[in-house]
This record gives C-alpha cells, structure tokens and sequence, in this order.
C-alpha cells in the first residue's frame, strides 16, 4: 500500500510553493496529467491484491477530492493576489470599456469517462489504454470474429490500406487482447477511448466513445457480471432503485452473450432511469469466449471471466438530457456552454455531480 499521507505531504508543499497561475497549471498537470502522480496511482489498482484494492481506491479518491478542493482555493488565491498587485502597481483608465471573459467548460465525453473510471476503480477495476490504429489481429482475429463476419466488411471498417491488415479499431476490445498477452491472469480492467465506424445520424458517428470492461479470474461467472453492472448502473444514474433485465444476443467473443436494458418512464418530457415499465438498451456483455482465452494464452479450463462494453457518449446523451449525438463532435461553442461542466464547480467524484 501506498504512503497516502506522504504523497499528500508532497504535493500540498509542491502547491504552497507557486507563486502565480502558470506555475500552478504546471503542477496540475504533475498531479492529473496523463502521467501525474494521481493518475499513476489509479494505474496500480490492478496489480494489487483483491483484498487491498477497496482500502486503496477509497483512499486515492479521497486525496483526489481533498487535492481538488485545495487546488480550487489556491487558483482564487493566487487570482486575487495577482490583482491585488495591478491595481496596486498599474495605472487604470476607469473609462475604456471592460474586457470580456470567457470562462473554460468540460466536455461531457471527458465528465462522463472521469465518473465512470472512478465508479469502477472504488469495484477494483484500474484503466489501461491502447492504440486508435490496429491491425486485424488484434481487432478481430483474437477476438474470435471470423473472416467472414459482417464487421470486416468495408462499409463498416475504416481499413488503411489496401491489405485490409491496418484499421481505426471498430471497439476498445482489443486493449483486452494486448492486456492478457503482455501479463498474467487475474485482470480486473476497463479501457476508454475512441473507436471509429461507418455510420452517421442522430445517434450514431464514424468516432464515438466507447468503455470496455474485463474481469477474468478462478470461479468468475454470469452472477458476477450481473452485480457489476447493476452497481455501476445504481451509481452512475444516482438511483439507489433501478430495474435490469439481460437479453440473450450475440458476439463472437462472449458465450454467452446478452444485451443489458434498464428500466425507464417518461415523465414530463424527460427520461426517469430506473422506473416505469419500458425498456432502454444500454450496453453488450456476456462470458469471455473460450476461444479469446486460448488466443492470449490463457487455461479457459482454469480461468473464465466477463467483458462488457458500453457507449460513453450515449451515457451522457441518457444521463444529462442530449438528444442528438453528432453535436458532440460539431465544436459549437454554444452547445459546450450549455451542456459544459464548470471544471471549478464539479465534485471530484461520480456522487451528486451537477452540471
């Protein structure tokens, strides 16, 4: 287990001691940046043990909380003190007009990854990533997708070359293959990103988001994916009540398969998750096919697991009221500052999060 106390010793000093805005926006980008200390430490959930990563999780989310608010202070500190200092030292002429502010606003893709990543890293889940380009390999052949399925035709496939070897990934899927080949069994991950296919209207573009989820152990079965998904459901909609009802489907990497619908009523105008008695579909999951696990070379005799996958983007059109999902890659400055997030006004966890 991590020294908690230490690392917030460490960066409660590296914050006390800048002394102006940029300084601070560096120092963000060593705690959350891509490679800062707090998201290093989210990466480790995976390597520890299961009785050790809730202990860990909670406590990373609390230092994350705590150095939120710490930061939040110290950037309206250090804005007050910088005015304090013009006006102290620079003449101002009280008749030109005022300048006008814009103030920045988060994406609702980006909100949405950061309150499903931290939903399933309090369940032990730790996040990896791989590339938006991939070979056939990895996005189909390992996957248990034959040569003939529909997925591989050129209507829906962005392939790069005329070899039909090099692609944009269809799925974040095959971060599952790359996961598996390059460790060992137990593998608890969940993997955002952008995946790409031929299809636009109003719920669907060639890019959207997508997060895959993976869970191979000893004795793992359909009752835990079940109590997965229904807690990641419970908390992310906020309803301590909801209804679910798995579908039997197909994919050619799970067996068996199913398709996850939760309950929902309209009630004046608006989608109210985990009521009434119709049905919205919202995600695909089922058993790792045996085949997959021979492919990575992993026992399916000795190790089974589930995988499910869901759409990020569609979470946010269900959760915060949007309607059509090509607005989201439109970069109109109005939308954003209509269904944006103020990056100093939203809790650092997936709880209570308004907009």
């Amino acid at each position: 287990m991590e020294n908690f106390d230490q690392i917030e010793s460490d960066i409660l000093n590296k914050i006390k001691n800048v002394s102006n805005r940029n300084s601070l926006d560096s120092v963000k980008t060593e705690i959350f940046g891509k490679k800062g200390i707090i998201t290093e430490l989210f990466k480790k959930i995976g390597s520890l043990d299961q009785s050790q990563r809730k202990e860990y999780a909670s406590k990373l989310n609390d230092l994350k909380a705590k150095i939120t608010e710490i930061l939040k202070k110290q950037v309206v500190n250090l804005g007050q003190s910088e005015i304090n200092n013009k006006l102290k030292n620079e003449k101002i002429d009280i008749t030109l007009p005022g300048r006008t502010y814009f103030a920045g606003r988060i994406h609702p893709v980006s909100q949405v990854i950061d309150e499903v990543t931290s939903i399933f890293a309090e369940i032990g889940f730790s996040v990896e990533e791989g590339p938006d380009v991939e070979s056939e390999y990895y996005n189909f052949s390992a996957l248990n997708t034959p040569e003939n399925h529909p997925a591989r035709d050129m209507q829906d496939t962005f392939y790069l070359d005329r070899s039909k070897d090099l692609l944009l990934r269809t799925h974040t899927s095959p971060v599952q293959i790359r996961t598996m080949l390059k460790s060992k069994p137990p593998f608890k991950i969940i993997a955002p990103g952008r995946t790409y296919r031929c299809d636009s209207d109003q719920t669907h573009s060639p890019m959207f988001h997508q997060l895959e989820g993976l869970h191979i152990d000893k004795n793992i079965n359909m009752g835990h994916l079940k109590g997965c998904l229904y807690y990641f459901v419970k908390k992310f909609f906020e309803v301590e009540k909801v209804k679910i009802r798995f579908r039997p489907s197909h994919f050619p990497f799970t067996e068996p398969s199913a398709e996850v619908d939760i309950g929902y009523k309209i009630q004046d105008g608006q989608i109210k998750i985990g009521e009434g008695y119709k049905w919205l579909e919202i995600l695909g999951c089922g058993m790792v096919h045996p085949n997959v696990l021979i492919n990575v070379k992993v026992n399916p005799k000795q190790y089974q697991g589930y995988a499910f996958g869901v759409g990020i983007d569609r979470l946010a059109m269900l959760k915060y009221g949007i309607n059509d999902l090509r607005a989201f890659f439109e970069s109109d400055i109005r939308w954003l500052e209509f269904y944006g997030f103020d990056p100093l006004d939203v809790p650092t966890n997936y709880r209570g999060l308004s907009r």
